[in-house]
């Protein structure tokens, strides 16, 4: 699917890292662009770089009034045609740890913004995009954030790989639902990415883990990550799949 400036491209995390990219990505394509993120967020300023096309919306991923009036903005820009969700936490903690048994809520928070939210968006997007006229054969194009995490959980990331596998888990059964709606759904799942999060981490220990991935030997740049995006927006069969982009790397128990 080609992007036109009257079709419009939703990032939540939009603000910074793999989002931010993306946004700057599409908007390059042509796209419209509405970025989602909290209010505390860099996406007003964002919005202001790129000027006329771009729009900053605040939400919370698992707020359905907040996501729905990101996706209303999103329509009165265009055509909503891609909806990328990028929004998601770490929170780090073992199952019984130095503290004792894992917080409930604290697990049941990872789950509710990165799975919960992710499902928000995706169930308003492709609402909205039901109503497009078919571009390149599809209404609209969802990609969605795992990690390679879902697949390779190590210690202390029982919350965050949970609910990355579940991003996984629905993948199929989402493209499935919507195959007759002429909505792609599509997944990737990001190996160590250089976000604004690994740029508090000293040097040596970027270093160290850039060197731990077989090839290319360092880290992930959010660039790529959202040249894939387009990738798959461009491609009208990719579908109901998740795309590792990791170098090849494995990530050990520790």
């Amino acid at each position: 699917m080609e992007l036109a400036t009257d079709d419009v491209a939703l990032v939540t995390g939009g603000a910074s890292g793999l989002g931010a990219a993306t946004v700057r990505h599409l908007h390059d394509r042509g796209a419209s662009v509405v970025i989602v993120d909290l209010e505390s967020s860099a996406g007003a300023a964002l919005a202001d770089e790129l000027g006329e096309r771009a729009r900053f919306c605040p939400a919370d991923v698992r707020s359905a009034e907040q996501v729905a009036e990101a996706v209303r903005t999103a329509q009165r820009l265009g055509a909503l045609r891609v909806a990328v969700s990028c929004a998601g936490v770490v929170n780090p903690g073992r199952i019984i740890g130095r503290k004792g048994v894992l917080d409930l809520d604290a697990y049941r928070t990872v789950i509710d913004i990165n799975l919960v939210g992710t499902f928000n968006l995706l169930r308003l997007a492709a609402a909205a995009m039901v109503d497009n006229e078919p571009s390149g054969g599809d209404r609209g194009v969802v990609v969605m954030t795992a990690s390679v995490a879902a697949f390779e959980g190590q210690v202390g990331q029982a919350a965050y790989a949970s609910s990355k596998g579940g991003v996984v888990g629905l993948t199929l059964p989402a493209a499935r639902d919507l195959a007759d709606k002429q909505i792609r759904v599509m997944t990737i799942a990001p190996g160590i990415v250089d976000t604004p999060m690994m740029a508090g981490l000293p040097d040596d220990t970027r270093v160290s883990l850039g060197a731990g991935v077989p090839h290319p030997s360092r880290l992930a740049r959010p660039e790529e990550y959202a040249q894939l995006v387009g990738q798959i927006v461009a491609n009208p069969y990719l579908n109901g799949d998740v795309i590792r982009l990791d170098g090849a790397l494995r990530m050990p128990p520790r």
